[in-house]
């Protein structure tokens, strides 16, 4: 089934979301150290078709690319070489992490879980993704 793959990446770890097959609505996948995630993603176009990448941009509130950019920007080098037929968006990524937190909140999710960093990267990447395909509509 061809799937788009939302990404929140860090230094750290990265987030990762999917489509559904329709590529209506967005889903956290997993958080994955971000030394594996290549390895990760090879891992899962085994299974799934990855139509194309939705990477989050970190930019400062004036749009320029923020500091943490060169982070994101050697990773898209490393998933274009990984991945030379799959597409690459970059789509802006300001206010995800507080609105992966009101996600949580919303959901019912208890203080405990929200505060482990993991949830909300895999949330952010959902968010990135939703937020693209629902303006792609």
């Amino acid at each position: 089934m061809d799937r788009i793959v939302g990404i929140d990446y860090g230094r750290k770890r990265v987030g990762v979301a999917v489509s559904d097959p329709l590529g209506i609505f967005a889903s956290a996948l997993e958080t994955v150290h971000s030394a594996k995630i290549i390895e990760y993603l090879k891992n899962y176009a085994q299974k799934e078709t990855i139509v194309r990448f939705v990477v989050g941009y970190p930019v400062n509130m004036n749009g320029a690319p923020s500091e943490a950019a060169r982070d994101v920007d050697v990773f898209l080098k490393h998933l274009a070489k990984a991945f030379p037929d799959v597409p690459v968006v970059k789509e802006d990524e300001r206010f995800t992490s507080v609105l992966a937190h009101r996600a949580m909140i919303d959901g019912g999710m208890k203080k405990q879980d929200r505060q482990k960093k993991e949830s909300v990267d895999k949330i952010s990447a959902a968010i990135i993704l939703q937020s693209y395909m629902d303006r792609s509509r």
